[in-house]
């Protein structure tokens, strides 16, 4: 060990994990940070932070895990680099992950910053010159390291210093995993998430979603997560309905409830499901007939209420059409402009 620290940025995919591997070979303290937010596929049971911290175990790192929930919400809504094929601010993104790496470096004392970054792999962040915007942009430059694509680059402070040896480090580029996977068995690396991308704002349909959260000035990570639980409806532009598509989900929204919230909830086999914003009687109404199509008796009965007030009851035989429900969806033409 030559007591060099160097944080790592940990997503628990195939290339973070060989970073992080590359740099304990070479006898530096590496103490891992995993960053999730209401837009990631995951949750603490399963998904990047689960192997994040089964990668962690695995090496004898410390894991650090932060919620940058709240703060990244100003990033979707203008991001200043723009969005990628959908609402995926990927520079942005990118640059708030490592400034906030940043300051976790500071406070703990460590030297360097140590990312799973592959020249070319991602077309709007992990091309040359993004990269270039991205280091300066973070107030890191000549503290990066990626062990995977070193060798695109001009050596880093820490190569030049001597903390690390730049023989060692490699000259993978492009979207193939070929070379990371047979490294993997030369290192015996296992316990990595398959390398798939962990970010709602890549999907189309999520992004329809919340582009109308922003247009109605909605986008929380509350709102977020109850979108992410459910079937998404828009009453109205100050009103969402999400109706579970599973009792799992309808759990979720029942937990997920919250004063002021309208809740309603089949009394036979059926949805569950939340407004929130402003219940008019006629979004009630509008709201009980959502719920109705997806009960499969042809008589709906449901409970609702406007928490945490009294419970109310409806009997519902006139069901929707799939055309009717079909207003009420958002459209899956996201409308970009470089700011929303």
């Amino acid at each position: 060990m030559n007591n060099i620290k160097a944080v790592a940025m940990l997503s628990g995919g195939l290339d973070s994990t060989l970073a992080v591997k590359l740099m304990q070979d070479q006898g530096i303290e590496v103490v891992c940070l995993n960053f999730f937010t209401a837009f990631c596929m995951c949750d603490g049971s399963k998904g990047c932070r689960k192997t994040a911290a089964v990668v962690s175990e695995q090496f004898g790192t410390q894991l650090k895990v932060i919620n940058v929930s709240e703060e990244y919400m100003d990033i979707v809504k203008s991001p200043a680099h723009g969005y990628g094929k959908n609402l995926n601010p990927c520079i942005d993104c990118r640059i708030f992950m490592l400034k906030k790496a940043g300051e976790f470096m500071r406070q703990i004392g460590a030297k360097f910053i140590i990312t799973g970054e592959v020249l070319g792999q991602r077309p709007m962040s992990q091309n040359r010159r993004a990269m270039e915007i991205i280091e300066k942009e973070s107030g890191l430059e000549d503290l990066i390291v990626r062990p995977l694509s070193a060798q695109y680059f001009s050596p880093s402070l820490p190569e030049r210093e001597g903390w690390i040896n730049r023989e060692n480090l490699l000259s993978i580029k492009g979207r193939s995993r070929k070379k990371q996977y047979d490294l993997t068995e030369k290192l015996r690396v296992s316990g990595f998430a398959c390398p798939a991308g962990g970010c709602l704002l890549t999907d189309r349909k999520f992004s329809s979603v919340v582009q109308d959260l922003v247009v109605s000035d909605m986008l929380t990570p509350a709102n977020v997560n109850m979108a992410k639980h459910g079937r998404y409806f828009k009453m109205d532009r100050f009103f969402k309905l999400f109706v579970g598509r599973n009792e799992a989900e309808n759990i979720w929204l029942k937990k997920g409830a919250r004063e002021g919230d309208l809740y309603l909830e089949t009394v036979d086999k059926g949805p569950a499901a939340v407004g929130r914003g402003e219940a008019s009687e006629a979004i009630i109404r509008e709201s009980l007939d959502i719920v109705a199509y997806y009960c499969k008796s042809d008589e709906a009965k449901i409970n609702f209420s406007v928490l945490p007030g009294d419970t109310s009851c409806r009997i519902i035989r006139d069901k929707l059409t799939e055309q009717n429900l079909a207003d009420y969806r958002v459209s899956e033409t996201v409308r970009k402009k470089k700011n929303i």
